[in-house]
């Protein structure tokens, strides 16, 4: 029979506080390892258990008119010495342990007086250690065999000794047994399962918080991506605008200054139109709303403001045409603002890369769905290298945009070499309510 310990005491569960305190003094003093703090436990067990035998044997006993000769008193102090000084071997070997101190015990249950019982701590020790070390079960069968090798070797003794009343002696060594080996393996297991289970609430608690970590850290990444993909959007059409109108007041500085002061002017303008916009995309992000958005003046762009949104292209570059077909229709908010940023992202792309080609907008509200279609011409010329971008950040902005209000999104060239940009968002009743689920919560 193995008396190695079970291999879940190599990963123990936490100590309680107290036991980690003296632990941290133990390992101050130098004093560490399994065997060397049993042994310190074991040398203090035996001088407790040395002393209290001494006042059995010389104070109590005689009070009590037993007399106790040396013959007997000398031998039992050096077997509950020796008993107690096995709980070195508690947890480095603890059935190896408990097999000794079994079997000392029955040297003490041989030389005690039949009148007395001498039972020192040294048992209960060790059968605690084992119901810590050993599931319940195995802990409560080893206890058990124990308790009936000490009723038997009392039951034997006894009867050596041809003292009278042997089905008593017997009942009380049996109790006393299963008392010890029982009751304390029995403890030793329970404060074991509770070890267990407060490790386990820990390791559970340290769980949840490591998950609300990263989901905080989740929230910020979106947070973030969406702060990127608003300013992206407000930044790319204005700037866009104004490099365009730049260049071109830059040719009539000398050829038609008045037109040129106008073209400034109207930079100046854009530039505080993107500087409000910046305000009012911040504020919202913020989670702000109303005039704490911004300064109150701009309002939220949705599909309400797209005949300003393409009036204003068509004013920066070629011709812009825009068509609306159907009744209008309220869409959820997060998709009414989606929907004006594709547009004003896929006008703002065709600037770039197609100056000059007419453009056509159409914005169609159909029977169950609503459609978003922006499509240019091939370019008359080609784009000057400083024109082009290199980020490709409008066209994921975009798909990241549709995929959020649950639309189908569809980019590419077109047959005659131009460029098309569509986005169906469906509307029906209950793709409604999916996309009004989708954004909940969401302050866009």
């Amino acid at each position: 029979m193995s008396t190695h310990p079970d291999p879940q005491t190599e990963a123990a569960p936490r100590s309680p506080r107290l036991t980690r305190r003296l632990d941290e003094q133990l390992t101050r003093l130098g004093v560490t390892g399994r065997f060397a703090r049993d042994l310190l436990l074991a040398a203090a067990v035996t001088v407790v258990t040395v002393l209290l035998l001494a006042m059995l044997l010389w104070v109590v006993a005689p009070a009590e008119e037993l007399s106790v000769g040396p013959g007997r008193a000398g031998p039992l102090l050096v077997l509950c010495g020796v008993q107690a000084m096995l709980l070195c071997l508690r947890r480095v070997r603890p059935l190896l342990c408990l097999a000794l101190v079994v079997a000392l015990q029955l040297a003490i249950v041989g030389l005690s007086l039949p009148e007395l019982s001498i039972r020192g701590i040294a048992p209960f020790v060790a059968a605690y250690t084992v119901g810590t070390l050993r599931p319940v079960r195995t802990a409560l069968l080893i206890a058990g065999v124990a308790t009936l090798a000490e009723t038997a070797g009392a039951v034997v003794a006894t009867a050596v000794l041809a003292a009278p009343d042997l089905l008593l002696s017997t009942l009380g060594s049996l109790t006393a047994g299963a008392l010890t080996y029982l009751g304390a393996a029995f403890v030793g297991g329970y404060v074991a399962t509770n070890r267990r289970y407060v490790e386990l609430v820990r390791v559970r608690a340290d769980e949840a918080v490591r998950a609300q970590q990263a989901g905080v850290q989740a929230a910020i990444g979106a947070e973030r991506s969406r702060m990127a993909r608003e300013l992206h959007d407000v930044a790319a059409h204005h700037l866009s605008g104004m490099v365009v109108q730049a260049a071109a007041v830059e040719r009539l500085i000398d050829r038609d200054p008045a037109a040129a002061r106008a073209g400034v002017a109207w930079i100046r303008a854009q530039g505080k139109q993107t500087l409000d916009n910046l305000r009012l995309v911040v504020g919202v992000l913020r989670g702000r709303a109303g005039s704490d958005a911004g300064d109150g003046t701009v309002p939220v762009p949705g599909l309400a403001v797209l005949d300003d949104l393409v009036r204003t292209a068509g004013d920066l570059g070629g011709p812009v045409g825009f068509v609306r077909e159907g009744q209008p229709r309220e869409v959820p908010p997060i998709a009414d603002v989606a929907l004006y940023r594709v547009a004003q992202e896929s006008l703002s792309n065709a600037r770039q890369h197609a100056p000059g080609a007419p453009v056509r907008v159409a914005l169609r509200y159909l029977d169950r769905r609503v459609t978003l279609e922006v499509r240019n011409d091939p370019p008359p010329r080609r784009p000057e290298p400083a024109a082009r971008t290199t980020g490709g950040v409008g066209l994921v902005g975009m798909r990241e945009r549709a995929q959020l209000i649950g639309a189908e999104f569809t980019a590419g060239p077109t047959a005659d070499g131009g460029w098309s940009v569509a986005v169906s968002l469906p509307t029906a009743p209950e793709a409604a309510r999916a996309a009004t689920a989708t954004v909940k919560g969401d302050p866009r």
